[in-house]
């Protein structure tokens, strides 16, 4: 088995792509690049442009390539499904396109790369409560199964273009908690959609990342890396407050600065045999994306030191 790490937009910031103070995507790609990755997320659809000439030289002069798509949009409306679709199709052409630079394929990978990561997003009932099991409210058994009837939509429209989607439980949505990660791969079967865990939202949620990684490991097939600041969460759950309102206060940090056992992570994926690529994630607000560079280096020579492969 092997592991290597990989990079983020939302470490500048970027999680919306209509946020006016988001960094150029150029820049992004350069600092990525100085912090020694080989590969990146494309992002939130419409931050880096839909070009391929365009994208493809940027990757190259920057020795990068895309290691996953993102769709992070309302997966509940009926009425935005369309949009969703194009988006996927969209996103497909351009991260499959044979211009664009690709990645190896680890011994024991279960999927090539690039991946989709399926995100719902959106909704304020869940925003507000995230990190909040109870306080959290649950879809009705006919609103989760035409929610279920969209999701599966995105990863069928994703199977077709050949590539794999996976399915992210988020803080803030109607994926998040024990329960709901449950009722989702339920009712979605692997063959169609695995699973990305990201261990700072499972923190963030109440679930401890090792007993999640080994609950799911059949059907782990993308990881997300994350450090939480203990006391900035402690203080943001405490608060009527969104999630990435939460992640502006820096409930998010340096990946070996905060609460979560890195050490004991590596462990836990070595004995599940996992093999391919993880994605370090610090969300933070894209007015503070001057540290950025600073910090993913910091979360980089930290995850060095402790055994992982960049």
């Amino acid at each position: 088995m092997s592991m290597n790490i990989c990079g983020a937009p939302s470490c500048w910031g970027v999680d919306d792509p209509k946020n006016p103070y988001l960094p150029p995507w150029q820049r992004v790609l350069s600092e990525a690049s100085q912090a020694g990755y080989r590969a990146i997320e494309l992002g939130p659809w419409g931050y880096i442009p839909n070009d391929v000439d365009t994208v493809a030289a940027e990757l190259e002069k920057n020795g990068l390539a895309i290691v996953v798509g993102t769709i992070f949009h309302d997966l509940v409306d009926p009425a935005n499904q369309p949009s969703v679709l194009q988006a996927v199709d969209d996103i497909c052409k351009l991260i499959t396109d044979p211009k664009m630079p690709k990645l190896p394929v680890h011994e024991g990978q279960k999927w090539p790369t690039p991946y989709l990561t399926v995100m719902d997003w959106g909704h304020d009932e869940r925003d507000f409560a995230a990190g909040h099991f109870d306080r959290a409210p649950r879809m009705n058994d006919e609103e989760w199964a035409a929610f279920v009837g969209n999701v599966r939509a995105v990863c069928d429209r994703a199977n077709s273009w050949g590539v794999r989607p996976v399915i992210h439980p988020h803080a803030g949505t109607y994926i998040e908690f024990a329960d709901d990660i449950e009722r989702i791969t339920r009712d979605i079967p692997y063959e169609v959609a695995g699973l990305c865990l990201d261990t700072g939202h499972l923190y963030y949620s109440g679930m401890d990342p090792v007993e999640y990684l080994k609950k799911y490991q059949d059907k782990l097939d993308y990881v997300h890396f994350k450090d939480v600041n203990e006391k900035v969460y402690r203080e943001v759950l405490g608060e009527h407050i969104r999630f990435f309102d939460g992640c502006g206060k820096g409930a998010m940090c340096p990946i070996g600065t905060g609460a979560l056992d890195y050490p004991a992570i590596k462990r836990t994926l070595e004995e599940i045999g996992y093999s391919g690529y993880i994605t370090i994630e610090q969300e933070r607000d894209p007015r503070n994306s001057d540290t950025s560079l600073r910090d993913v280096k910091r979360s980089v020579d930290y995850l060095k030191s402790v055994g992982y492969a960049i």
